[in-house]
């Protein structure tokens, strides 16, 4: 059954059970830039692990590199990025506060002026009277002007023009120029893929919305080498592949759908985009995972900038081309905040006593849930403690697991549902008698009794299961 909650409950709750915190909080914070907690950490980690297991691991056609974050700045030049990466940026001269132009119009006309120049934004701004500064009301505006989204920083002890540099935009650029070493050292084959994960950059003039939009940012993202001319046929593969894998992973169909980014809208390098979209409480249907027929771009402008040849001989058909490029492209941070919207859950549920009470749970996949288990002995007493903390050594090398044995067992059972931790295992004072704990399941609060040398591979089924 659907819900809707409110970003407002979700920032809380990320602070309360440290998923995410308010980066440098100390001394008042930092706009737009979280710390990820304990709980955090696991999940954005298991998210990791969970797009390379399905992209490079279960697969015989893709592989992976680490590209550094800070490239030679022809790098750049080559893709693009110096020229066309700009958002269109206007000032309030009345309270100095700086807006992206696109996004001020829309908000105040409901006029969508992405694409528009910034002439045409201008005019638009002067004359229309609905257009204020969201600050103070005051329509005092400097001409728009183009800003671009790089981080500009120096290389060397010098701070000069020539050891200018830019921290990374995105991570797809270092896939490309490695494309022939990937060639020369790993014998792959066209149709091939090169994954890569880590972090990239862009100084966004509007951040906002929790993790959603911020300026340092994960990336997950896949370049996949194509024949020319099989390309189209690609790129619907990729675009159902990728969305079973959001379902996969637990998020409700009904809050996923394609978006066909129209033909004067596409970025400078695509011939066709679909993104991924997700019904996010905050701002409605808005991009998850975007993926996008590069065609040869990327590869010939490299080729072009460097001197290099970047082709790919077939031997098959005994000619050389510069294949095309599928790529889905995701971050990890508003893949993490699209789970916790799915799966928080605030439902009525029996106690202990069979007493109806609200709980708060977060129904995550066991895979990315942060905790796989918890480990719970009924008293704190021996010998069922020594019992209980015999198995949690043994299994905790396993996986994530967290050892409670404060307060009641349903005050337990409740902490764990809202950690979203998917299986609980109890050992009691039977356990001493007949060597079988309880495992409990998080989201039916179904009890099953195993044999306590069971356990290990009881859980490894249940978290692995689909």
């Amino acid at each position: 059954m659907s819900q809707t909650v409110s970003m407002e409950k979700i920032v809380s709750f990320c602070k309360r059970r440290g998923f995410v915190y308010q980066s440098s909080e100390i001394y008042g914070g930092i706009r737009s830039s979280y710390d990820y907690g304990p709980l955090g950490v696991e999940m954005k980690r298991n998210i990791r692990e969970e797009w390379w297991r399905s992209m490079v691991y279960m697969r015989d056609d893709v592989v992976g590199i680490d590209a550094a974050v800070i490239m030679h700045p022809k790098v750049w030049e080559a893709s693009g990025h110096v020229e066309t990466f700009n958002d269109m940026l206007v000032e309030s001269r009345t309270s100095g506060r700086r807006y992206r132009a696109d996004h001020l119009i829309e908000e105040a006309t409901g006029i969508d002026a992405e694409g528009m120049s910034p002439e045409e934004m201008t005019r638009l701004i002067q004359e229309d009277e609905r257009i204020k500064d969201p600050v103070d009301g005051g329509r005092d505006f400097a001409p728009v002007r183009p800003f671009n989204l790089m981080f500009e920083t120096y290389t060397g002890p010098v701070k000069s023009p020539e050891n200018l540099a830019y921290l990374r935009p995105e991570t797809a650029q270092g896939i490309f120029v490695n494309f022939k070493n990937v060639l020369q050292t790993s014998r792959v084959k066209v149709p091939f893929g090169i994954a890569q994960i880590g972090k990239s950059f862009r100084n966004e003039i509007t951040p906002g919305n929790f993790i959603f939009r911020t300026r340092e940012f994960e990336q997950m993202e896949m370049e996949f080498f194509v024949e020319p001319g099989t390309d189209e046929e690609w790129h619907e593969y990729w675009i159902e592949e990728r969305r079973e894998w959001y379902t996969r992973l637990g998020i409700r169909p009904e809050n996923l759908r394609l978006y066909e980014h129209p033909k004067e809208k596409l970025s400078h390098y695509s011939k066709r985009t679909v993104d991924i979209e997700y019904n996010f409480p905050f701002a409605g249907w808005s991009e998850l995972e975007g993926i996008a027929n590069r065609t040869d771009y990327d590869l010939r402008r490299h080729s072009e900038y460097s001197g290099e040849k970047l082709e790919y001989f077939d031997q098959a058909k005994n000619r050389s081309y510069i294949p095309y490029v599928i790529e889905p492209a995701a971050g990890v941070d508003r893949i993490l905040l699209a789970l916790l919207v799915d799966a928080y859950h605030e439902e009525e549920a029996p106690n202990a006593k069979g007493e109806l009470e609200r709980r708060t749970v977060l129904k995550l996949h066991p895979r990315v849930a942060p905790t796989k288990a918890a480990v719970f002995p009924l008293t704190k007493k021996e010998p069922v403690s020594a019992v209980a903390r015999r198995l949690y050594d043994d299994l905790k090398g396993d996986y994530r697991l967290f050892y409670d044995d404060s307060g009641s067992i349903g005050r337990r059972y409740r902490r764990q549902d809202e950690a979203g931790t998917p299986f609980c295992v109890t050992v009691d004072f039977d356990t001493l008698e007949d060597k079988k704990v309880t495992i409990r399941d998080r989201d039916t609060m179904e009890q099953e009794r195993i044999p306590i040398e069971a356990v290990r591979d009881r859980l490894a089924k249940l978290i692995s299961a689909s």
